[in-house]
């Protein structure tokens, strides 16, 4: 078949599953997005070049599907007719669980049903999503124990906890083990009934430096390994951001040159490749290093590894840099570090702790000439330590592959080191993107005589863990399509981006430099209007205040006063979304008595039982108020009384205190750019088309959006704010006395 021919019946198979009923039903902007997803994946060459030296054509549509389109079947049913004429397969990538879980729970199973080609689907998740047997047996008393029980909880070296609270660990894996053996549980973390805490579940999960694959006694039961023997035969694969990204080049997912990819809610994929390729590293809790040296030294002898020998000059030049480091950074960061000024949107300096550390960032990304040489040292150890682990490795599958009979005690040698190694390997990454700048990407260049390339954000952390302080070291890329283009479309032949919001102040502009596909010629854009008569259906409140808002204190005094008159006037189910949590703190002080009972806080309850007991509230005609963050702005579907009433308290400007955001505004100034109109309200432009997204979702809804920011209706930048909302009534509200 041609790609015309592909893309014809690729169509007609999406028509046929809306004309199969269902509750389906025939809708205009749908099917204008599913022509575009079979036009793209039917011209996208894949595989390898029949002629060699020919350049395989890309197609990649980036499309803005607003509310009520129903892109999910717009892009599944094309793309997966498309995968299956074309013998290949289609991943789809999505940021959040609730979708992942709707596509592979809900959306899929029905389109199964209805499409006339059978296909299979699975879910992908990451390998610490996943128990690993072998470290379960041990911690839980049911298996042969080998070395020392602490190797597996390499946090506690740090700080070591006490005996009841490793009991009731010990008690905890013992339980889980009796539920796998039992058939009660099938090792995924998420369907456990109470999912424990990162460090509780660290040391059982299924990670890749701990687990030796095919050579362990237990492959053969493996939970890890089951689901993806389950992959292999899908034709539609459901992963996330940040597994795709994470697993470039590791053949966890299908091969992107070879397979239909799929970015649903594209959005975020910025955000999550700036999150993947960031590193940090520990320059105070040290004692790991010793524990690593003598594992190494013990097993590698054990399997005559040669290269052992220079383990403990690696490892004492190792701990003495850092420590060196440490005192280094504090010399010349310490001031700041030791009497930071108070935390941006908090009402007092708090101490310094994991969730509210103190942070200070070096300037335009450039480090003093005092920690070049030490990093550059560390660099060089941190590499020859690793070159011996992974000897060490080498020779311990050798002799599984050789002795069998001993793989059960020869993978427990293995994951005492690979429990250690990601800190090993953290310290090298960590110090590369300290030392180095990222090249500038070809679109970027803008000017002949402008820099070749970008710095990196570097900044450095203080903060008490219990008793101890502990210093860390960070870096990361500040440009994510730099990082994309370089890492994901050099990658990728056909591909698909959607979401709600992919404009920004009516363009697509920002979101095509952020995710790295400005000046692509393979790509292409489309904008899918909702179907949704918003003027109709939505107001628009713009409440204005007398006090800046640039003046936290007046203003938000002000405002929580207008918020208060008007959450007396809520009828149904109403969202307060705060940009701060003293902003939430205020307005649950201010409360007045008889309306403390209808709110509910974000801060106080799990998001599923918050929301459980709204929609309870809701349905029995009770008034029903959630106090939200941030997270709360997005993803929430609740439709018809359920959301009666949006309120923003303030524009949702980023935090002026980001590291990565703050270099990133040095550079493009440095470079001669605007950091407030090119980045800060583009940026804010979707959030905020977020945030009111939150209105209207269904057609029959009918909401209003207050606003009480001023800067909306009377800044320049606020009417590109408005822009990019989708087109409610508007009506300006003056301040109270006016």
């Amino acid at each position: 078949m041609s790609s015309t021919e592909w893309a014809l019946a690729a169509l007609q198979a999406f028509d046929a599953v809306v004309q199969a009923g269902g509750g389906l039903r025939d809708r205009p902007g749908q099917r204008l997005m599913a022509e575009r997803v079979a036009h793209t994946f039917s011209h996208a060459d894949l595989g390898k070049p029949d002629d060699e030296g020919a350049v395989p054509t890309r197609a990649i549509a980036v499309i803005q599907a607003g509310t009520g389109v129903g892109k999910s079947l717009a892009y599944c049913a094309p793309a997966i007719a498309v995968a299956l004429a074309r013998g290949t397969r289609v991943l789809i990538s999505t940021a959040t669980v609730a979708l992942q879980e709707q596509l592979v729970n809900k959306d899929l199973p029905a389109l199964a049903a209805q499409m006339p080609q059978p296909f299979k689907f699975a879910l992908a998740k990451g390998r610490g999503r996943y128990v690993c047997k072998l470290k379960l047996e041990r911690l839980a008393g049911t298996g042969e124990a080998y070395g020392e029980d602490d190797d597996l909880f390499p946090e506690e070296a740090a700080a070591a906890r006490p005996r009841h609270e490793t009991e009731a660990r010990m008690q905890f894996y013992a339980s889980m083990a009796q539920a796998l053996a039992q058939g009660g549980w099938d090792g995924d973390r998420d369907t456990l009934d109470v999912p424990p805490e990162p460090e509780v579940w660290s040391p059982v999960a299924a990670e890749t430096h701990s687990c030796t694959g095919k050579h362990c006694p237990l492959f053969g039961s493996c939970t890890y390994f089951d689901k993806r023997k389950e992959l292999v035969g899908a034709q539609v694969i459901v992963a996330n951001h940040d597994l795709l990204l994470s697993s470039l080049g590791a053949r966890v997912l299908p091969e992107l040159d070879n397979s239909l990819l799929v970015l649903d809610e594209a959005h975020h994929l910025p955000a999550t490749a700036l999150d993947q390729f960031a590193c940090s590293m520990d320059l105070s809790r040290l004692t790991w290093i010793d524990r690593l040296a003598s594992h190494g030294l013990r097993i590698g002898q054990l399997v005559e590894v040669s290269e052992v020998a220079d383990i403990p000059r690696h490892a004492a030049q190792l701990r003495q840099g850092l420590q060196d480091l440490a005192r280094l950074v504090m010399d010349v960061y310490g001031e700041a570090l030791r009497n930071p000024p108070p935390a941006w949107g908090q009402a007092r300096t708090r101490a310094p702790d994991a969730r509210n550390p103190v942070r200070v960032r070096v300037p335009g990304g450039a480090l003093p000439e005092a920690l070049t040489a030490p990093l550059a040292n560390l660099a060089h150890h941190a590499a020859g330590f690793l070159e011996c682990l992974r000897a060490i490795s080498k020779a311990l599958k050798a002799e599984m592959r050789d002795k069998p009979d001993e793989a059960r005690r020869l993978s427990t040698l293995y994951a005492q080191i690979g429990m250690l190694a990601p800190r090993l390997e953290a310290v090298y990454d960590t110090t590369q993107l300290l030392l180095q700048d990222t090249p500038l990407p070809e679109e970027g260049a803008e000017a002949t005589d402008a820099p070749r390339t970008i710095p990196n954000a570097k900044w450095f952390t203080l903060e008490m863990d219990g008793e101890l302080i502990a210093l860390k070291a960070h870096a990361s890329p500040i440009l994510p399509g730099a990082t994309l283009r370089r890492h994901l479309w050099s990658a990728v032949r056909g591909a698909v981006l959607t979401s709600a919001t992919l404009t920004s102040c009516g363009s697509f502009d920002f979101f095509l430099r952020e995710s790295g596909l400005h000046g692509d010629e393979a790509a292409s854009t489309l904008e899918v209007h909702s179907p949704f008569d918003y003027a109709a259906q939505g107001t628009l409140v713009a409440a204005e205040t007398r006090a800046d808002p640039k003046d936290a204190a007046h203003f938000t005094a002000e405002m929580v006063d207008a918020l208060m008159l008007d959450l007396a006037l809520v009828d149904y189910g109403a969202l307060v979304l705060f940009t701060s949590r003293e902003q939430l703190r205020q307005a649950v002080d201010a409360l007045p008595t008889d309306m403390r009972a209808l709110v509910l806080v974000q801060t106080a309850l799990p998001r599923t039982q918050l929301l459980a007991r709204h929609r309870e509230r809701v349905a029995q005609g009770q008034p029903s108020i959630i106090f939200g963050m941030q997270s709360f702005g997005e993803g929430l579907d609740l439709p018809g009384r359920l959301c009666e009433s949006v309120f923003i308290t303030k524009l949702p400007f980023a935090p002026p205190d980001d590291p990565v955001g703050e270099t990133r505004a040095e550079w493009l100034r440095a470079v001669g750019r605007d950091p407030f109109s090119e980045l800060v309200v583009p940026a804010t432009a979707m959030r905020l088309a977020q945030w009111a997204g939150r209105a209207i979702r269904t057609e029959e809804d009918q909401a209003h959006v207050y606003c009480y920011d001023r800067r909306l209706t009377r800044t320049h930048y606020g009417q590109r704010l408005l822009k990019g909302l989708p087109p409610f009534t508007l009506v300006r509200r003056g301040a109270q006395g006016q």
